[in-house]
Formats: C-alpha cells, structure tokens, sequence
C-alpha cells in the first residue's frame, strides 16, 4: 500500500464496456493510493447485438469505489467522485430514471442497413462533419433511427436517452445530464456551436428534450445521493467525460503532435487539437475532452479480441500463443490477415467487411495465423495514422496503452507496424487518470483551463520507449495491400453474411 497522500484525493470512476474501475488520485501524483474492479457481461443476445443491463453496470460502479475507498490509506479524505464512460452507448430511460430495457454498446451492429442509408444519402458527409461522429451503427443517432423503425414501441415510450455514464449520473445525484465530452460521441451534437444538431435530432426522431442538459466536464454536477459506495452522502460528484479523450489526457497526450494508441478489447489512435475539425474524406473522427480541446483519430474494433478468438479456436492458452508468433518471421512468412472478427470501424467505417487469411498454404501453422491477426490489428491502426498525417495532422510522438503492452511482443510489433518509436507510460489506467484530473479542477484542487491540465498531465512518466527494426520496412511494403484486400472483399463478405 502506497503512503497516504498530503492531501485530498479524488475517485477517477471509469465506467467501460465491461467493467468498472474505480482509482484514487491525489493533485500532483500519479500513484493509485486505491483501486478497485468490477465486470459485467456483454451479451448477444440476437445476430448482431451487443448489449448489457445496466443495472449490473450500476452494481458495478459501487463495488468498484467501494473497493478503491477500503484500499485508501486511514484517514484520506474524497474530496470528489469524476467520471469517464464507455462512448457510443444507447440506453432508454422512463421519467424516473429507470431503464426501459438493455444498453445497446458500441460494439451492436443491428443498424448497419441504417448507417448505410446514412452515409450515401446527400448531406451524410456533412453531417459526419458537423457532429464529428462517422455514420457508422456504432453511433447513437444510427441506433435512434433504426429502433425508430425496428422498435418503434420502445423508441415511443423513452422520456430520456442517455448512455451508462449518464444513467449512472442520474441514479447517483439526481441530475440528468450530458458533458459536452459524451454528447461529443452520440452523432446529435454540432462541435462547432456547442449544442443539439437539429438535422441529426431529426434523422434520429427525438428532441433536446430527451436528451441530458449538457454540461461541461469539470461541471460538478451534484451531491452523491447513498452512501452505500464507502464515502460520504454529499459527496460532489463531477460529470467527467468520455473514455477515449481522457485516455488521451490521463496518458500525458494533450501537447501538439502527441497520439495516444490503445489496444484493449478494441483499440484507437487519436491526437489533441485545439479547434474542432475532422478531415475531408471522413475518416477520422472528432470528439470533446474538455471545452477547449478535442481528439481526431480512429477507433478500431478489432483488438484483443483477435486473440482471445485464436486461444478459444486454437487451444492453448495466450502465452504459448504469443511465443509461437514471435517464433514467424515478420510478414507471417506470406500470410495476410483482415482481423475483422467484428464489423471494423476507422479508416473506412464500412460495417460491411468481415475478417479473411490471404495467401494461406500448408506450411502455416498456429503461429503464422496468430502474427498475421495481430499484424493485420496493428497495421489498421497504422491506416487510421495515416489518415491522421495526410489530412493535415502532425504526429510526433506516440504513447500506447492497454491490456496487449502486458506482451513484449506486441508492444514492438506495434512500434514496426507503426514505423515511429513508441512510449509506454507508467500509468494504466488512463481514462480513469484523466476523470480524476477534471475531478480535480472541477472541485478547485487544480486551476482552470486546459494548460492546468495539461500541465498536470505532463507529469505521466514513460515506462519503456521502443524504436522500430528492420520489420517496419516490411509492414510498410504491406500496408497498401491490406487497404486492396478490404476494398476486394467487401461486396463479397456482405453477400457471404447469413
């Protein structure tokens, strides 16, 4: 157990997609004085969906600050609770605040035919634009519009939609409300003007109405209502942001030309800008971390689950799994891999494609197959880098989080794919450093303004800084046949799809 902090510390509580981690930070440190973790499953419950109970979300968020306060040195104050939460979640609220049925996630892609529909119809681009978030069924405006059609009973029947950051909120303070980071992530949000998108409210048939008052991220929001979660009723509570720019925050990567890379279940690779924009072609996204500053990037949705598929049909388990790919050769000795298990997102945001092995024969064994999915994860992301540079952006220094840096492997597979050195930063849990940092200015523990975050930011250490071998210049060789593959295979998957 760490030494009791000089001070007050405030609870970062991230609340993801499949669990919740709750982390105690003082000002000026980056030391967890407290943890705790808490799951919950992410069910399928038909072709297509990928929804979870938002009540075990919220069983959830208690255990996880119940555990982090127990872990607390005696005696440390919590002067707030600040939250980061899951992007892209759709859940229906009665006028209580009770939920109508599941949070549909990011991951659901039963509004794919919408998102289509959307994407080619005039203005698609533009709106893309406007509100930063792709036309993809991952949006909350693509969900809307399709349970307007497909569930048009419970579309009716909502007096309030939010995601879990946002039921959690209600349920612990009484205050329904949207941060201006989370509205960032829904498609009904206009970046520019700060508010509701008329034309996207109407696509998704709802008004502001049903939507949370927007607030800004270091708003304190209320008073926590029980004190069933091991700190005090009356403690305030800070509306906090969305997960993916506060990963970027709680990594120290806010400064111009500083990306922050994740690999989790998914992944993403996304840069800090001071105004508002997403680049022409529609790539990239752009979401909120503050009122101030913005990330562009792309998000992936083929990450770690690539190899928690090869261990399930494969056998063994990861270790061996990795060992076997780091025996191949770069390049898998011939082997390309679309690892596009999920529908994929960033840079093409097609919910079309579906994974394929290219150029498989005989010779290839287990762990050709492994290091071509996890070439094919690292390499999307070097296409969303890509998109990034040539509209515009400069990216000059990588740091990369997440459960796959646990491998040395991965971490320099990575930095080849890539082709740029990559940092490693001493904390882990980034999303929830950084809600603990708005927490924290949010309560007056931190001055105002994003260069007070910033600089608290930059006091993220680096673990480990790698630099690319000899197998950058072969992914590089590589990478214009995976964008030929994806573009060849597309019509054929879609019409491959039972």
């Amino acid at each position: 157990m760490p030494e009791a902090p000089s001070g007050p510390v405030v609870i970062g509580v991230d609340v993801g997609t499949t669990a919740t981690k709750a982390v105690a930070f003082a000002v000026g440190s980056t030391t967890a004085f407290g943890a705790g973790e808490a799951g919950y499953a992410l069910s399928e419950p038909e072709p297509g969906a990928a929804v979870q109970d938002p009540e075990a979300v919220w069983d959830a968020v208690g255990d996880a600050v119940r555990e982090a306060v127990a872990a607390l040195p005696a005696g440390t104050e919590v002067a707030a609770l600040a939250f980061s939460g899951a992007m892209h979640g759709l859940l229906a609220l009665d006028d209580r605040g009770d939920p109508l049925g599941p949070l549909i996630t990011w991951a659901d892609t039963r509004a794919s035919a919408v998102a289509a529909e959307l994407r080619r119809a005039p203005g698609g681009l533009a709106l893309h634009r406007r509100t930063g978030t792709p036309l993809h069924p991952m949006s909350p405006l693509v969900e809307l519009a399709w349970l307007a059609r497909e569930r048009p009973s419970l579309h009716a029947a909502a007096a309030t939609w939010g995601g879990s950051k946002e039921f959690v909120l209600a349920r612990a303070t009484g205050a329904r409300v949207t941060d201006t980071s989370c509205a960032s992530g829904t498609g009904l949000y206009d970046l520019a003007s700060g508010t509701w998108d008329d034309e996207a409210l109407s696509l998704a048939g709802v008004d502001a109405a049903h939507l949370g008052t927007l607030v800004a991220p270091t708003d304190v929001v209320g008073r926590l209502r029980t004190d069933d979660w091991g700190v005090p009723a009356g403690t305030p509570v800070v509306a906090g942001g969305a997960d993916g720019p506060l990963a970027n925050l709680g990594i120290g990567a806010v400064r111009p030309g500083v990306a922050a890379c994740s690999i989790g279940t998914s992944g993403a690779l996304r840069v800090t800008v001071d105004r508002p924009e997403v680049d022409p072609r529609g790539r990239l996204f752009c979401y909120g971390l503050t009122e101030d500053r913005w990330v562009v990037g792309g998000a992936i949705t083929n990450g770690g689950v690539v190899l928690d598929w090869a261990r399930e049909t494969l056998g063994g388990d990861v270790g061996d799994l990795l060992a076997a790919a780091a025996a191949v050769p770069a390049g898998a000795e011939g082997l390309l891999a679309l690892p596009h298990l999920l529908p994929e997102r960033a840079p093409h945001w097609d919910a079309r494609g579906a994974g394929a092995l290219v150029g498989l024969h005989r010779a290839h064994g287990a762990g050709h197959v492994v290091r071509a999915l996890l070439e094919g994860v690292c390499l999307q992301l070097r296409l969303v880098l890509d998109s990034m540079r040539e509209a515009g952006l400069a990216v000059d220094e990588v740091r990369a989080t997440g459960g796959f840096a646990r491998s040395a492997f991965w971490r320099q597979l990575l930095t080849d794919a890539l082709g740029m050195p990559v940092g490693f930063p001493a904390v882990d849990q980034g999303s929830a450093y950084g809600a603990a940092l708005l927490g924290q200015q949010g309560v007056g523990l931190l001055p105002p303004g994003p260069d007070a975050l910033a600089d608290a930011a930059a006091d993220v250490a680096l673990d480990e800084v790698l630099t690319p071998t000899d197998a950058a210049d072969v992914y590089t060789a590589r990478l214009p046949l995976l964008d030929r593959v994806h573009d060849a295979l597309a019509d054929v998957a879609d019409e491959l799809r039972p």
